[in-house]
């Protein structure tokens, strides 16, 4: 990477940007070498990866150009950064005299437009305040991630972010109308906001999803919908077997019914979430809303549905419609969680992946036998399918261990990257995506090459292509040794 020292980087950031909006010392560049990936290293103060040589905040599309064009041409890593609520290391700076380029002083929401039915924002907009303004307008983005209080716009679609009611309103590549970006020798390119076209491939898809490793995204424009509350119908059951449950959200989707929530827990899962009735069963729930007419016959079709497996046993609604009031992350509560980590040594972490129908039952039971036979410690281990698609769904992992005679820098090698691994291998042997919707980052990088296999060749090209000098986030998605 760059020849460049640490001074000579900031002396050339200095004459971008004014040194107030460079960060060159202290604690925060320690907390900027890492993300969520790390968080026992960070809990404990042991810092692993290489310490940044800034973080610069921009405060403008030509910024960010200027800052870009810089760094390429001296050769400089640069990890784009937006909300920094990431889980997979994509935020991790793996090689040294790193930038750190952060974009969350462009919070410019600039139109809400309820005619055209979109919003256009900048990059470090939070989707809560989007979503906030929209709803007072009787509009919503449709977009609810769980890290959504703190989740910025231009690190959704630069993840390809789902969120919780993506049932019915899809991911973030299905909301992306058009949007702005900037790519490593500085060039600012524009996709125009059009409900469809078919001029050509869909070059959104160059830049959702593409994890700061080929381009900046600095402004996007989204889709919005009506907002009915009032409408939210809950369902919600106990029942004793995953396949079935399995079964049951393939029958309501391939039926063609658009509940915003169905989702399927595990024991273990479901006790983590519904102890008050779970009782050790599974638990199946829905949530139907949108017009009142629509949300009426999406849930009764789906209770007619469940009606044809007695082995489902009703819940009272209310049970369902409490839980989904707390669906989110409380900032507040990630400070909580990193105590208690601190006192128990006890730590918890997920990984989702997706599959076809006749796939998810199986993989499901391969990972759960597995894991408990070859992982130590473990306290929890449960799975819930939260996102569910007309040929498949998604199964998101969870998993909480005690850290026993360990280092800090121990923890993932011990018990994390183990459980991952079982994982991925699981779900790719049986033609499944090793990431649903959390990221390569750098720690699933290592297995891309068998998840794309000949279509690499694309991927691959399209890194050579934009990005020549292998300056945008070294070591995310492309793996480095």
């Amino acid at each position: 990477m760059t020849t460049l020292s640490k001074e000579a980087i900031i002396e050339g950031l200095k004459k971008i940007v004014p040194g107030d909006r460079i960060v060159s010392e202290g604690q925060a560049l320690k907390e900027s070498s890492v993300d969520r990936f790390r968080k026992y290293e960070s809990i404990c103060g042991v810092w692993t990866q290489p310490i940044p040589a800034a973080i610069v905040y921009a405060n403008s599309t030509e910024e960010i150009a200027k800052i870009l064009t810089f760094a390429n041409e001296n050769k400089i890593n640069v990890v784009p950064r937006n909300g920094a609520s990431a889980t997979e290391g994509g935020l991790e700076t793996v090689v040294e005299n790193s930038i750190v380029l952060d974009g969350s002083n462009m919070k410019k929401i600039i139109k809400i437009d309820p005619v055209n039915m979109q919003a256009t924002c900048e990059c470090g907009v939070s989707l809560q305040e989007l979503d906030d303004q929209c709803r007072a307008m009787g509009l919503t983005t449709g977009h609810s991630p769980q890290s959504k209080p703190l989740a910025q716009m231009g690190g959704l679609v630069a993840t390809r972010s789902t969120g919780q009611f993506s049932t019915l309103y899809g991911g973030i590549e299905d909301m992306v109308i058009g949007l702005e970006a900037v790519f490593p020798g500085g060039q600012i390119t524009r996709i125009k906001n059009i409900p469809r076209r078919a001029a050509g491939p869909d070059i959104r898809h160059v830049v959702i999803g593409n994890e700061g490793t080929l381009c900046y995204i600095t402004e996007v424009t989204v889709k919005l919908f009506p907002y009915y509350p009032d409408n939210n119908e809950f369902m919600g059951y106990v029942l004793d077997s995953m396949k079935l449950g399995f079964e049951i959200l393939r029958e309501v989707m391939v039926a063609g019914y658009k509940p915003s929530i169905a989702r399927l827990y595990d024991p273990e899962d479901g006790a983590y979430h519904f102890s008050h009735f779970a009782n050790n069963r599974c638990v199946l729930i829905f949530m139907s809303e949108g017009p009142k007419p629509i949300a009426e016959a999406t849930a009764t079709a789906i209770k007619e549905i469940v009606a044809k497996h007695p082995e489902c046993e009703a819940v009272d609604p209310m049970y369902i419609q409490r839980w989904f009031e707390h669906l989110n992350w409380d900032p507040a509560k990630v400070a909580e969680e990193r105590e208690e980590i601190a006192q128990t040594q006890n730590i918890g972490h997920t990984t989702e992946v997706s599959i076809v129908w006749s796939e998810i039952a199986g993989l499901y039971e391969a990972v759960m036998k597995r894991v408990r036979a070859e992982v130590p410690d473990l306290t929890m281990l449960g799975g819930h399918s939260s996102h569910s698609y007309m040929n498949g769904t998604n199964i998101y992992f969870m998993y909480y261990y005690n850290l026993v005679d360990i280092k800090p820098e121990e923890e993932i090698s011990k018990y994390h990257m183990p459980i991952k691994s079982i994982i991925v291998e699981e779900t790719i042997k049986r033609g499944g995506s090793m990431c649903h919707h959390h990221g390569v980052g750098k720690h699933r990088s290592h297995w891309i090459k068998e998840e794309y296999g000949s279509s690499y060749y694309i991927l691959e090209t399209l890194k050579q292509s934009f990005d020549p000098n292998g300056i945008m986030n070294k070591g995310s998605i492309f793996p480095v040794k």
